[in-house]
């Protein structure tokens, strides 16, 4: 392609050398490329389309992320970042409304679409051509593998030689959707899933500081550096909640949240007080976790202080009922207090309810302790190694927290906690 002076050999990592080589000869339909952070999977995948549009003159591609919110600032970033190390941004067009960008000579176009309501997702009518790739970046954020069937039957249409890949960092869970859906992928005749790791990226890629980064992780959190960088997954499949995603909750995605929900767990010597914020989103039974305090002995006055300046409006706040008397002392500094409900199986109940939404996003960077006790509850084992049924009550104060600020939206009052 006279249009591309680069050798793709330097901007692909050698692992992914023998996928480049499946993509050109038409050897597979659909491409799971799983891997850890710093793999460089969306890279080569955005590579490869850009390159892919500009050698067939009807090839066009719709790229695919749950939220639509989160395309502009990630997928669709990382497909202007190829087509300059390609080297042909004067061949190519952005724009932002709507989401696109145009190869010039031909009108050819790559599309981004959020996931948000999948049914309304319909294949676009493209000026020249069709839909020749798809790729869902981060798919382990959608919610299902119907789901991911029920887009493909709308936007796989209209030529020949489609080809989908799946981009994505293993969640933890063996239980997770995704996970087990690449072990049944990988018995396809029409599909290859390959994995990567950031050890087969050329170091000065990533950077010094990544390196760094990793290897303190890898000798502090042996397991966790596992999971985040080589993308194994180390889950157990005694995980409570395998419907989390973790991803950034913007300030505009909060501004438009119509009703915010607040929860506080009292702390108890060396266990911590907890604040929360968040929005439950009722029609798709999709819960947003935003604002956390967590913190050891901390004392009454300090904490209301904390809490007025992220409760400035004093909303109310569902508290753990188990503690009356601090509870009063926090209504007399000013803050508006409800204890929880609580009764027979208030706890059951309310596990329940938060395992049954479609999703919990949450904010690693604004929540970490939320995210961190979400991730890592899991049911416990007896001496012969079965599963437990009851809850542990251990690094469970977010989850909690949770549970107490959502009272008011449990379903006919059956949720109690």
């Amino acid at each position: 392609m006279a249009d591309v002076q680069v050798k793709l050999s330097d901007l692909i990592a050698p692992s992914f050398y023998r996928v480049y080589k499946a993509i050109k000869n038409l050897e597979y339909a659909h491409f799971w490329l799983k891997g850890g952070r710093g793999s460089t999977k969306s890279s080569f995948i955005s590579l490869v389309i850009v390159l892919g549009i500009m050698q067939d003159p009807k090839a066009n591609a719709t790229i695919l992320r749950k939220v639509a919110s989160t395309l502009r600032g990630s997928v669709y970033d990382q497909y202007l970042w190829a087509i300059d190390m390609l080297g042909v941004g004067h061949l190519w067009k952005e724009s932002v409304s709507p989401l696109q960008i145009t190869y010039i000579p031909t009108g050819q176009k790559i599309i981004f679409k959020g996931a948000d309501k999948p049914r309304k997702v319909k294949s676009s009518k493209f000026r020249v051509g069709y839909s020749k790739f798809l790729h869902y970046e981060e798919v382990d954020e959608f919610n299902s593998a119907q789901e991911i069937r029920t887009l493909n039957q709308s936007l796989i249409r209209g030529g020949p030689n489609i080809q989908v890949f799946y981009s994505f960092n293993p969640p933890k869970s063996q239980n997770n959707w995704a996970n087990t859906q690449v072990e049944e992928q990988g018995i396809r005749s029409d599909t290859m899933v390959h994995s990567s790791d950031y050890l087969s990226v050329p170091a000065e890629w990533l950077g010094e500081q990544f390196i760094l980064d990793a290897e303190h992780l890898k000798e502090m959190q042996p397991k966790i550096y596992e999971h985040e960088y080589l993308g194994i997954v180390t889950g157990t499949g005694a995980e409570v909640f395998t419907n989390l995603t973790f991803r950034e909750i913007e300030d505009e995605e909060i501004q438009r949240f119509d009703t915010t929900y607040r929860g506080l767990d009292f702390g108890f010597a060396a266990d911590p007080l907890h604040y929360m914020e968040n929005y439950y989103d009722k029609t798709r039974k999709r819960l947003y976790i935003f604002v956390e305090i967590h913190q050891t002995g901390m004392k009454n006055a300090a904490a209301v202080r904390e809490i007025k300046r992220l409760n400035p409006a004093n909303r109310r706040i569902t508290a753990d009922s188990a503690e009356p008397r601090t509870i009063s002392e926090f209504e007399e500094l000013g803050l508006i207090i409800d204890p929880a409900k609580k009764g027979p199986g208030s706890i059951d109940h309310g596990m329940k309810f938060l395992q049954d939404m479609n999703e919990i996003v949450i904010d690693r960077a604004r929540c970490p302790n939320t995210a961190r006790e979400f991730e890592g509850y899991e049911l416990e084992r007896d001496k012969n190694g079965n599963l437990k049924g009851t809850y542990p009550d251990k690094d469970n104060h977010s989850i909690d927290t949770a549970r107490y600020s959502l009272e008011d939206v449990m379903s006919m009052g059956r949720w109690l906690y």
